[in-house]
């Protein structure tokens, strides 16, 4: 393949990279916006393996990566990998597949940047000598950070690592001075100090990484798996300039941009500022927390079934508890049932609903739940107060009143679903405990609100078995 025809596939792969973007807007668009991105990706793998190799760069090393079979033996590999890891990973183990993969991203941009520093290279002037330095550098800095932070990610959303925030005495000063020896580290290598500091550099930064995702809690792990993707498509944007590869820059950028938009908009959706959350600002209190009155009062299934025969309007609000339960074909039967009644049925997601962005609304679109009844937190908000019953299926903080209600409450001033202005509520939960955030919620004590208690599956299975 010549350099035009490689030209021409890169331009090709990155309008359908845009277009992938495009198409993932909203449900109906998003399998088409899939197929485009991996028609995409597989041609600029196509067109990278088969491409030229620049003559004016060829070692025993790049020969041998620029080798098709090569290459091509890797893709296989890694092809059939990602196979079995699709086909085992259940969609309650999305979240931290996809920081897991974040993580492969920040490394692959490490060594690269590693093994372009221990390549000769020869530089027509100066100055592009400082650019690859640059280029170097920062490709390693981010990839480290993304890296490492991707890896505690992954371990808190899996539950291996606590999801409590990991505050330590000084850690915005640690930040900062771990940031500015890196700086330092950056002018020294520039200065031909010697691929030591590049070496301290990247262990900064791997320890960098930890420490920012220790410190934010569990409640905010959609955010920082949003960040986390940022962060990897500019890791991968350095690597391609570091690489000289256009398509790599521009996809790079797609996904950097993409993902700080995205983070842009769940910290507005959770009426947090970015910088606060990813210095580990937020899922804090800061002093007591408001007494709660009243107690939970449990309900039995034929309690539940009865309310729903003798209501017009349903809400219902799935959260993580629904998907760990892998209980959405039930929520859509009894949707199903419900609207043959002539009920109105609704489905109510919040912005940050689950552990990933988009998270419920994959696994309502999974059970073929209609498009057109599932609606966004500031579409559905005014209506609770006409509806006659909400259930809530595995959510706490995304219905906690204490986000209005308690200023000390470490989400207060995050929009909530206001599912407690409904005439009565009903919450599916397996028991009395706090959730993944440990934050405690006043709706399970207000008078309008029973607790169905019980794994989610397993009680809307009884509970189908009383509405025909």
């Amino acid at each position: 393949m010549n350099a035009e025809l490689q030209t021409a596939a890169y331009i090709a792969a990155t309008v359908l990279f845009i277009l992938s973007l495009g198409g993932l807007k909203d449900q109906e668009s998003a399998k088409r916006g899939v197929w485009f991105g991996i028609v995409g990706m597989a041609i600029a793998v196509l067109a990278t393996v088969f491409g030229p190799i620049d003559p004016h760069d060829i070692t025993l090393g790049t020969v041998l990566a620029a080798s098709p079979v090569v290459l091509l033996i890797a893709v296989v590999i890694g092809a059939v990998i990602g196979a079995v890891v699709a086909k085992r990973v259940e969609m309650t183990g999305m979240p931290q597949l996809v920081a897991m993969l974040h993580s492969f991203v920040g490394l692959a941009a490490v060594f690269i940047g590693l093994n372009s520093d221990m390549t000769a290279h020869a530089f027509p002037t100066p100055a592009e000598e400082v650019i690859h330095e640059i280029e170097i550098f920062l490709g390693v800095f981010i990839g480290a950070i993304t890296f490492t932070g991707s890896l505690i990610a992954y371990g808190k959303l899996a539950g291996r690592i606590d999801g409590k925030a990991m505050l330590l005495p000084g850690r915005h000063l640690w930040n900062i001075v771990m940031v500015v020896v890196s700086f330092i580290l950056l002018i020294m290598y520039m200065n031909g100090a010697g691929a030591w500091t590049l070496y301290l550099m990247t262990l900064i930064a791997f320890v960098i990484g930890v420490h920012m995702v220790m410190a934010i809690g569990g409640a905010d792990m959609p955010v920082v798996v949003s960040m986390l993707n940022s962060y990897s498509g500019w890791a991968a944007a350095a690597t391609g300039f570091l690489l000289g590869n256009d398509l790599l820059i521009v996809t790079g950028a797609l996904v950097g941009s993409s993902g700080a938009i995205l983070s842009y908009i769940m910290c507005k959706a959770m009426n947090r500022h970015f910088i606060s959350v990813i210095l580990g600002g937020f899922g804090n209190s800061t002093g007591p927390a408001m007494e709660i009155e009243g107690e939970m009062i449990a309900i039995d299934a034929d309690g539940v079934a009865a309310s729903l025969e003798d209501a017009d309007s349903v809400i219902i609000v799935p959260g993580y508890g629904m998907a760990v339960a892998q209980a959405q074909q039930n929520v859509a039967e009894l949707t199903r049932r419900l609207r043959a009644k002539g009920k109105e049925v609704r489905f109510a997601i919040h912005p940050v609903a689950g552990r990933l962005p988009g998270h419920m609304n994959v696994l309502l679109a999974e059970a073929k739940v209609p498009y057109d009844i599932v609606m966004e937190m500031d579409e559905i908000n005014e209506d609770f107060p006409e509806t006659d019953v909400v259930i809530v299926i595995g959510s706490n903080d995304i219905v906690n009143p204490a986000a209005q209600e308690d200023p000390n409450s470490p989400i207060a001033g995050m929009p909530v679903l206001e599912v407690w202005k409904a005439k009565q509520v009903f919450v599916s939960k397996r028991g009395q405990g706090t959730g993944y955030s440990g934050i405690e919620n006043p709706l399970f004590f207000k008078e309008n609100t029973r607790m169905y208690y019980g794994d989610a599956k397993a009680s809307l299975d009884t509970l189908l078995q009383l509405i025909s």
